[in-house]
């Protein structure tokens, strides 16, 4: 995804999480803020440490990065999203990750 699609400051991403508008499933919790001064979503990633080693959590990323990617036309612009992998993602094919996002997309409406 592109530079301007990605959170990476600290600072935002506590912005967005200390607002606590949070939708969840099994594999994924959203943290969603509005941000009407962007023209598009922009999404930062967290994968913690009980997800497994740095191997596990960088293909859990690249997962997560792939799925966001195909679904980028069908998110609805001006939020800015985080969105956080739960320990039962480990062993999820892509599909499974990208219908996993989706759900938990569309439970926060964030998704057309």
């Amino acid at each position: 995804m592109k530079k301007s699609y990605r959170i990476k400051k600290e600072k935002e991403f506590q912005k967005i999480i200390y607002r606590k508008d949070s939708y969840a499933n099994r594999n994924f919790v959203v943290y969603i803020c509005p941000a009407e001064e962007n023209p598009h979503f922009r999404v930062g990633l967290s994968v913690g440490k009980k997800i497994g080693n740095a191997v596990t959590r960088n293909y859990v990323k690249r997962l997560m990065r792939e799925s966001l990617f195909e679904l980028k036309d069908n998110i609805k612009p001006g939020f800015d999203v985080v969105l956080i992998a739960r320990p039962n993602i480990v062993g999820l094919s892509l599909v499974e990750v990208k219908n996993n996002i989706q759900h938990v997309f569309k439970l926060a409406n964030i998704i057309e």
